[in-house]
């Protein structure tokens, strides 16, 4: 039985969710990627609250980059919700990659976070 690739995601997902956990002190940031965005959330597991939130859905970023799907975008999510965190008081986090591999446009937004402040 051959797997989807979504499907393949999802396991892959689980299993780093399972070693990956968001506390008040040390909240997790998530990651989405789809074909035309990416999403970052910084969440407290614990109660299962979004305490920061970026996308390339946003308006004000649409005028700043050409396509939301490209490295460059997901740059400017990167050091937005590294900005965001920072402006609430979260300084660490754990990152949470989502099923994907760490390279291209995930891994061009946790660099992002990083330089602009984020420890992970």
């Amino acid at each position: 039985m051959k797997l989807t690739r979504q499907e393949s995601r999802d396991r892959r997902h689980r299993r780093v969710r399972v070693k990956v956990f968001g506390t008040p002190e040390r909240p997790r940031l998530a990651v989405f990627r789809s074909n035309q965005h990416i999403y970052a959330q910084v969440i407290d597991d614990t109660t299962h609250h979004t305490l920061v939130a970026a996308s390339t859905v946003e308006p004000s970023l649409k005028s700043e980059v050409a396509s939301s799907a490209s490295c460059e975008a997901s740059v400017k999510i990167g050091q937005l919700i590294a900005e965001r965190a920072v402006a609430k008081g979260i300084k660490q986090v754990v990152f949470d990659r989502g099923g994907y591999i760490y390279h291209g446009r995930v891994k061009a937004l946790a660099d992002a976070a990083r330089e602009a402040g984020l420890d992970f």
